[in-house]
Order: structure tokens, then C-alpha cells, then sequence
């Protein structure tokens, strides 16, 4: 494999890089490559036990980093920005376990030139989403195969984070006993998703992920299968809310997603309009809780009260 040279002015670059990370304990150094390097000539000139881990889009550039057993991440082929493709790397590594909240990187990635490498930022993970690792989310105890609840985890955090036409948006997404969950709500709008084949509605799909932050501007819950595909938009949920106990301030979308995780067994993922906060609901009670990505992750003890007769 042809392997690109690296340029004196990459090579100043990485060395300055290697020091902020060194007078900063960084934990590793994550580069978000365009083109296939030698990586491990970049890893000899840091002269350092730090860690290189390797983020790429480009099947290419991920073999290149092969032979010498770098932490590798996959990024989705997709447009994307620069700040998002960080972000999505850094997720990946937490919920892979490669990182953990608390850790310190540094980035190095193409600014001005998509193929030149020619910035690099120092960051704190502790001012960065904590995602949910794989070990959380098999806490659940559920059905759903874990891909699917990180897909669907990872879409609802994309649609508290950004909202949609400027404005914020709150939305439920149910995943998991679909057929139940049907049984117990109804169409508050014209379904978007009746009539086609679940091929064509997979979350896997970037088109159908896009599709449903669009349409998360509607009232109503997606209902989404254990095999990751879109059954119905905009269902009103009608599952009873007896019984339950929720923290104070919680609006309605709380209390339904609570609701229907409780009657179904299914996973219930609320967005909250106002903060973009992240709940995972699961037989009526939130087990998980996500802040937006520009704030720290935090876990909050919970003050309850009882539901309003």
C-alpha cells in the first residue's frame, strides 16, 4: 500500500501537538485521517508512550493502521463536519471503552485543506458528552440487541443537541415490542412510515435517520422494532400512568415514555424540548440519563413525586 510522506510542516505540527499532550497528561493523541499515513513513522516522532488512535471514514486508512495494532475508528461515510466527525470519533471511543470521562486528547485534523492535516485542539472529556459505554446499555435487561439501542440512543442525543430548523425539539423514540406498543397508542398524524418495506426503513439507513429528525418536529412517538426498523411516527402513546414515579419538573412526554416502557416492556428514549436532555426509560422508571454534548455528562440523584390523580 502506498503510504503518504510526511511533510515538514505535518512533522512541526505533530511535535507540538506531542508537547501540549505531554505538559497536559493527555491520554492519547486521536488524528482524523483523510489519507492513508505512515502511522508508524508518526508514532516513532512522538517519541512518547502516548497513545495514536486513528479515526477515519476511509476503508484505505483504517488498513494503513492495521500492521501496527492502533486503536482504530470507523467514521460514518457520510458529509459531515469536522467538529462533528471529532465528536462522533470521540464517542466511539468512549462506548468502545478505548476512553473514559475524565480523559484528556488531543485532535489533530484537517481545517483549512480536507487532506492536510493542519490543526489540533486540546480536549477535556469532562467538558464532553460521556456516552453511554456498551457495558451500560447491556445493564438493560432487554430484547433489543445493543446496535439497535446505540443507533437509537445516538438519534435521539442528535436531536436534543441540534433541534431542528433552529428551533429545539422534544420527541419519544419506543423501541422494542413494537406490536404491543401499537396496541397501545394511536395515530396523531398521517404516518409517514405506513406502506413501506422494513428494508426500507432501517436506522442503519443515513437517509431514514435524517427522516426522523425531520419529522420529530411532529407531535407523537416513533415506534421503532428490536431489528432497528421505523414502524410509525407520531403515535399518541396511551399506556396508563398509575403507579409511576417521576423526578419533579418531568412534563407530559416523561410521563408517557414512563408510561409505555412500564406496560410494554419495551426501551422508551424521551428528548426534553427544553434542555436536550437525554431519558432511557425502562419499566417506568429512568435507569439512563444523557446531557446535551456542549455541557458535561452528569448523574443526578432524583427528587420524585407521585403522579397527579
Amino acid at each position: 500500500m502506498n503510504r503518504v510522506e510526511l511533510s515538514a510542516p505535518f512533522l512541526s505540527l505533530l511535535k507540538a501537538a506531542r508537547r501540549v499532550a505531554d505538559a497536559n497528561d493527555a491520554e492519547a493523541i486521536l488524528l482524523l485521517a483523510e489519507q492513508p499515513y505512515n502511522f508508524t513513522e508518526i508514532k516513532k516522532s512522538l517519541r512518547s508512550k502516548i497513545r495514536l488512535m486513528i479515526a477515519s471514514d476511509k476503508p484505505e486508512v483504517l488498513k494503513a493502521a492495521e500492521e501496527d495494532d492502533f486503536v482504530r475508528i470507523t467514521l460514518q461515510d457520510e458529509p459531515q463536519t469536522r467538529q462533528t466527525q471529532l465528536s462522533q470519533a470521540l464517542l466511539e471511543a468512549i462506548a468502545d471503552e478505548h476512553l473514559k470521562s475524565g480523559d484528556v486528547i488531543v485532535g489533530m485534523y484537517a481545517s483549512f485543506e480536507r487532506d492536510r492535516i493542519d490543526t489540533f485542539s486540546l480536549i477535556s472529556l469532562t467538558e464532553h458528552l460521556a456516552k453511554l459505554t456498551s457495558r451500560d446499555l447491556r445493564r438493560l435487561k432487554t430484547n433489543v440487541p445493543l446496535e439497535t439501542l446505540r443507533i437509537c440512543v445516538d438519534l435521539a442525543v442528535e436531536v436534543g443537541r441540534e433541534g431542528r430548523e433552529g428551533k429545539k425539539v422534544g420527541t419519544i423514540l419506543v423501541v422494542g415490542n413494537h406490536t404491543k406498543v401499537m396496541e397501545l397508542s394511536h395515530e396523531g398524524v398521517h404516518d409517514p412510515f405506513r406502506g413501506y418495506a422494513d428494508k426500507d426503513c432501517l436506522l442503519r439507513t443515513a437517509r431514514v435517520r435524517e427522516s426522523i429528525k425531520e419529522l420529530a418536529l411532529i407531535d407523537g412517538a416513533f415506534v421503532i422494532s428490536s431489528q432497528g426498523v421505523a414502524k410509525a411516527a407520531g403515535r399518541i402513546l396511551d399506556a396508563p400512568a398509575a403507579g409511576l414515579t417521576l423526578s419533579q419538573g418531568l412534563g407530559a412526554r416523561h410521563w408517557a415514555a414512563a408510561a409505555i416502557s412500564k406496560a410494554t416492556q419495551a426501551i422508551a428514549i424521551a428528548v426534553s424540548e427544553s434542555t436536550g436532555t437525554v431519558r432511557i426509560f425502562q419499566e417506568g422508571i429512568v435507569v439512563l440519563r444523557i446531557e446535551p454534548m456542549d455541557h458535561a455528562m452528569k448523574w443526578h440523584d432524583f427528587e420524585t413525586e407521585p403522579p397527579e390523580e
